[in-house]
């Protein structure tokens, strides 16, 4: 497997990526990893050259590059509340409304479809935690490219406003699946419950479930963390792969 750093010419700016492709000269369906708050670092690394090496060419991006290349934190993020880490995240997050968070995921879709090592297929992509929102809005974005999205824990999928992500459903023909935390603050039950009749109601192929025993977080392998969980951490891999298998073409 191939690890290129790259650059991505963006209407905001230059944004810092990671493109994973087999480097055999075949050419394989191109998938967008969107890495959670903290960023490019050795676990989404290593998740989005696993996807790679599942059969498709993937770029890694760095969605907060408006605020900072990566990385993105020069401190230990504390989620515990902790006040330096809450304006952080609000630092990182504060220029992506929903229009710029589209804008780049078309530039993406567009880089990704003149890479030598993408084929014709349908492409997907996949977020975790704030980045599941932008999944979902990638499908919305180029409802044309892109085939099928998954969101891990994804948070503040369904709220009140018209900033809700659910309200992109209705431009979206992706298959979507989302696979939400275990008493996730960010995604609680009664988000869940809306977010499943929007779903309904927009009629499209999806699947929804909460993982049993898995907190916010559980998918990504950091060193230390608390929440990885590794069988459910499978499970969701497993969930992913066949998503793509069975809509990129």
């Amino acid at each position: 497997m191939v690890e290129k750093e790259i650059e991505i010419k963006m209407a905001d700016g230059v944004c810092d990526a990671v493109l994973y492709e087999a480097g055999d000269g075949k050419k394989r369906p191109g998938a967008i990893h969107y890495p959670d708050i903290v960023g490019i670092r050795p676990s989404h690394r290593a998740m989005a050259k696993r996807l790679a090496e599942a059969g498709y060419t993937v770029l890694l991006v760095n969605p907060f590059y408006r605020t900072a290349r990566t990385p993105v934190f020069d401190f230990k993020p504390n989620f515990g509340g902790d006040e330096r880490t809450i304006k952080r995240f609000g630092e990182l997050t504060g220029p992506m409304p929903p229009e710029a968070m589209e804008r780049d995921a078309a530039t993406y879709i567009n880089y990704l479809a003149t890479q030598p090592s993408v084929s014709a297929a349908m492409m997907g992509a996949v977020g975790y935690c704030f980045t599941g929102a932008m999944a979902l809005r990638t499908a919305a974005a180029r409802p044309d490219r892109v085939g099928a999205i998954a969101s891990f824990h994804g948070g503040r999928l369904f709220v009140d406003g018209p900033a809700s992500p659910h309200i992109s459903l209705p431009r979206v023909k992706a298959q979507l699946y989302f696979g939400h935390a275990t008493n996730d603050h960010t995604m609680p039950q009664e988000a869940i419950d809306k977010f499943n009749a929007a779903l309904a109601a927009w009629g499209g192929k999806y699947e929804s479930e909460v993982y049993a025993d898995a907190l916010h977080g559980w998918t990504v392998p950091d060193d230390g963390s608390p929440v990885y969980n590794k069988p459910q951490a499978d499970r969701a891999f497993g969930k992913l792969t066949a998503l793509f298998a069975g809509a990129l073409k």
